[in-house]
């Protein structure tokens, strides 16, 4: 994952790494592995959430990725905050604000009031992510132990997203929805009690300046984007979501051309002059976007269109997880022997292949094609999750290390975000196009009362929107596998 940035310099004197520092680890993935699993954790809860709160297709998509935006959007905004007033204080806030908001979206009563407190939890996890990186430095002084040491956090993120979909199955097949987010309080409740104790205090040397226009522009601009297309997808042609996609748009101009001129940039775009560093950036884009959008969809396939319930569900994401995982660990160790080229290369080609196989799919039987799609897309989401911020950072000048791994994590972020906004406006699209008309999704139209028939159509015409995912994800990584076959050296 992109979780490899030039740490802020400890301000506490130099000490031996020992059992408190694996401690203060252990505590600090916990917040980590919450901000991970947040992000995946509703897709296999879709089905059950809609029957209770009946949001409409584009609320839906905000109920997904709301928090996703939100963390990406602030991530290296709360980055340079936490460097000035200290990253441990933003850690606590950001985790008893985290906390605070899981209790408020696990008894929201409308789709609005859950959207607002998603956002929430994300902006919350945004102060997480960095500052957790950030306290290892202050835990663990030895550069080799430090190294080990994010090789874990970054194992603990990678996985954070593959078991999110399956906990949330697991916790639904006893409790009420709600109880996807209220199992965050016991992790949040240790962290600020224990964090105290076993954490110190850390400031870089250099405090950055927070350009709020940079951020208001940048936030707003990607929701309005996202909010327009969304629209445009679910509910046709219309003036406000044009309107919107064009002030969208440029705002993001703006934003772009602001940071050109800025000598504290939020994202530094001059970095991606560098043809590696742009492959490796877009490498953490694009794999979370499609396997974000894909494990969504596949979620309702699998519940809405199969039939099958919630468990069995969740046990069937379990070897896609699980290689995902296993990928994210042992990479780093093949990367020695190999190389990142071929590494990276093969990452590409595989999640190609894995999506590829969800064609096989029909609305009669598909399990074992998902299956195998995912265990065979897993090793492509594992070697992505586990080496594009060591490409990115080793792409650029040492001292624009921070700023190259600040943009890798940011790139993630987004793209976990983005796969569900426009590759899931995709598939919304086509279930408008080729559905039955009764009602804008899946689940509304199976709730409506709808005919065998009718029932029959919305399910082949939601399948050939995942059909139509798939392949676009697919060839996307093709191509970027193509890309990455000329660009990247030979090594």
């Amino acid at each position: 994952m992109t979780t490899t940035q030039t740490p802020p310099q400890d301000t506490a004197p130099p000490r031996r790494t020992g059992l408190r520092s694996w401690l203060g680890l252990l505590v600090v993935l916990g917040p980590v592995l919450l901000v991970s699993m947040d992000g995946s954790i509703l897709f296999l809860a879709m089905p059950r959430l809609s029957q209770a709160l009946a949001p409409s297709a584009g609320q839906a998509l905000w109920i997904l990725d709301g928090y996703g935006f939100a963390v990406g959007s602030l991530l290296i905004a709360f980055g340079n905050i936490g460097d000035r007033y200290g990253r441990l204080r933003l850690l606590m806030v950001g985790t008893a604000v985290f906390g605070l908001a899981s209790v408020a979206a696990a008894f929201a009563a409308t789709p609005e009031l859950l959207i607002t407190f998603r956002v929430l939890m994300g902006a919350a996890g945004a102060t997480l992510l960095p500052s957790a990186l950030a306290v290892l430095s202050e835990l663990f002084p030895d550069t080799r132990m430090r190294a080990r040491a994010i090789g874990i956090f970054a194992a603990t993120f990678a996985a954070g997203f593959a078991v999110g979909p399956v906990a949330g199955g697991l916790l639904l097949e006893s409790f009420w929805w709600g109880s996807v987010f209220l199992v965050n309080l016991p992790v949040v409740a240790l962290f600020l009690i224990v964090a105290p104790v076993l954490l110190g205090e850390v400031r870089a040397a250099r405090t950055g300046r927070v350009d709020v226009p940079s951020v208001a522009a940048s936030a707003v601009g990607l929701l309005s984007v996202i909010y327009g297309l969304k629209h445009l997808a679910a509910e046709g042609l219309a003036v406000l979501p044009v309107v919107s996609v064009a002030v969208g748009v440029a705002l993001l101009a703006w934003f772009t051309s602001r940071q050109r001129v800025l000598d504290e940039p939020l994202i530094d775009f001059s970095l991606f002059r560098d043809r590696v560093f742009t492959v490796a950036i877009i490498t953490g884009l694009l794999p979370l976007a499609a396997w974000s959008a894909v494990a969504y969809l596949t979620g309702v396939y699998l519940q809405s269109v199969l039939g099958i319930d919630v468990l069995r569900a969740a046990l069937l994401a379990l070897p896609g997880a699980a290689v995902l995982t296993v990928t994210s660990v042992v990479v780093p160790a093949v990367v020695d022997r190999v190389g990142k080229r071929k590494v990276l290369i093969t990452g590409h080609f595989a999640i190609a292949a894995g999506l590829l196989a969800l064609l096989a799919t029909t609305v009669t039987g598909g399990v074992g094609w998902y299956i195998a799609s995912t265990a065979v897309a897993g090793i492509g989401y594992g070697i992505s999750f586990a080496v594009v911020a060591d490409t990115a950072v080793g792409a650029v000048p040492a001292e624009r290390a921070g700023a190259a791994g600040a943009i890798a994590e940011t790139s993630n972020e987004i793209g976990n975000a983005l796969g569900i906004a426009l590759l899931g406006s995709l598939a919304a699209l086509v279930f408008r196009l080729e559905g039955p008309g009764l009602a804008p999704t899946l689940d509304e139209t199976l709730k409506s009362g709808a005919d065998a028939a009718a029932r029959a159509d919305a399910q082949a015409a939601f399948l050939a929107g995942l059909h139509l995912v798939a392949l676009t994800a697919s060839a996307l990584h093709l191509a970027l596998g193509a890309a990455a076959l000329r660009w990247l050296p030979k090594e």
